[in-house]
């Protein structure tokens, strides 16, 4: 293979509709290769070797790479430290750039700076962009530009901001044709990485809208179904939070004010990260 390709990097975002680096990437004019690391600094750490999590992302892999192969593409997912997977990475392909989502725990911080400096070394670009949140990092902030650190300032705040150029979507799809056509690669099973498949059932990627009109009536009643069930989604990036904001704006405030609480703990994660242990 001598044409450069970019790499998309898939983390938080397992997803191929809506997804603002995927969008990005497939724009680039280059081909793309999709990726996911099993990031082995992280899965070192999992003591359950049934680890729910795992077997949730290793189905949106599979749901991902049924249609990828469809258009011709295929994700290449590989298990490793993700400094060394990427080392890999540039032995395979002539990689001309690579893209991806924030992410603003502290230790995936520290792994892009990593992973960037990296690429820079070989003169290769890293793009990162904001795709788990409306607003992030230091989007909503006080008069003095301090961060907030009471919810209901910044949600007042948040709301101000608020516009629909905010909750548009991404035209994935538009691109697809700009994946690197080429044949499919398997993806590792759970027991290859060291873990087994859980026996816990998920609830589907999608939300009832009369679930979410009636939501601030039915969420504190535990023996109805009175709540979303969408938090693991929204952990790994299988539904768009644009997407999910554009319907809660137009139909309850309450669940609105949740994906608010979501935004406004990446923020303190992000200007606070000592929260994580403290």
């Amino acid at each position: 293979m001598n044409n450069p390709v970019v790499i998309f990097w898939f983390r938080r975002d397992l997803r191929l509709h809506d997804n603002a680096g995927l969008y990005h990437a497939l724009k680039s004019g280059m081909p793309v290769v999709p990726v996911f690391i099993f990031d082995t600094v992280i899965l070192d750490e999992l003591t359950n070797r049934n680890d729910a999590r795992l077997s949730f992302i290793h189905d949106a892999l599979e749901k991902m790479q049924a249609e990828l192969v469809k258009k011709g593409a295929s994700l290449d997912a590989r298990h490793g430290a993700p400094e060394a997977v990427f080392r890999e990475l540039l032995d395979t392909y002539p990689v001309a750039a690579v893209y991806t989502n924030e992410d603003y725990e502290p230790y995936a911080k520290q792994r892009d700076e990593k992973v960037a400096q990296l690429l820079a070394d070989r003169a290769i670009p890293f793009y990162s962009y904001k795709d788990q949140v409306i607003f992030a990092k230091d989007e909503v902030l006080k008069d003095d530009g301090k961060p907030y650190t009471v919810f209901t300032p910044y949600s007042r705040r948040w709301k101000s901001q608020l516009n629909d150029f905010y909750l548009q979507s991404y035209p994935v799809r538009k691109y697809f044709r700009n994946f690197l056509q080429q044949q499919t690669r398997r993806l590792p099973a759970l027991e290859s990485i060291g873990f087994k498949p859980s026996d816990q059932s998920f609830p589907p990627a999608s939300w009832d809208e009369h679930l979410i009109r009636d939501y601030n009536k039915t969420r504190d009643i535990p023996g109805i179904n009175g709540t979303s069930r969408l938090s693991v989604h929204l952990r790994f990036g299988t539904i768009s939070i644009r997407e999910l904001a554009r319907e809660a704006k137009s139909l309850n405030e309450t669940f609105l004010n949740e994906l608010i609480w979501r935004d406004f703990y990446q923020a303190i994660l992000w200007h606070f990260p000592q929260v994580v242990n403290h």
